[in-house]
């Protein structure tokens, strides 16, 4: 089975969603107790739970359009979207060791979808 490219582009879309999961959840582990209340009550934490699961419903149909091997490794991208958001949301600091990880990411990625 060949991997459609609508496929890849919603794999992508999922990876953009979920990257927002993360950066709400930081912003709410600020407010974060172990208590329902407190819990339930935590905007930001809740957000980003329900960024990671619209990213998950997301990546369920993309896998009727294409291969498990190709599909996966685009997740990776999540890194990516993270750390740029992580500088922008989170006022966290890149280096170049981070932007060469994100080189690596890319590249790595380009090869996959390239070799499909």
């Amino acid at each position: 089975m060949a991997t459609e490219l609508w496929a890849i582009g919603l794999v992508v879309f999922a990876t953009i969603i979920g990257a927002f999961g993360p950066i709400f959840m930081k912003r709410g582990s600020k407010k974060f107790r172990l208590n329902f209340k407190d819990l339930i009550t935590n905007y930001e934490l809740m957000l980003g739970i329900g960024f990671y699961g619209i990213a998950t419903i997301l990546f369920v149909p993309a896998l009727r359009g294409g291969e498990l091997s190709v599909l996966y490794p685009f997740i990776s991208l999540s890194y990516v979207w993270v750390s740029l958001l992580s500088s922008k949301l989170v006022n966290e600091k890149m280096n170049r060791v981070k932007w060469l990880g994100i080189l690596i990411i890319i590249i790595g990625v380009s090869f996959i979808g390239l070799g499909s």
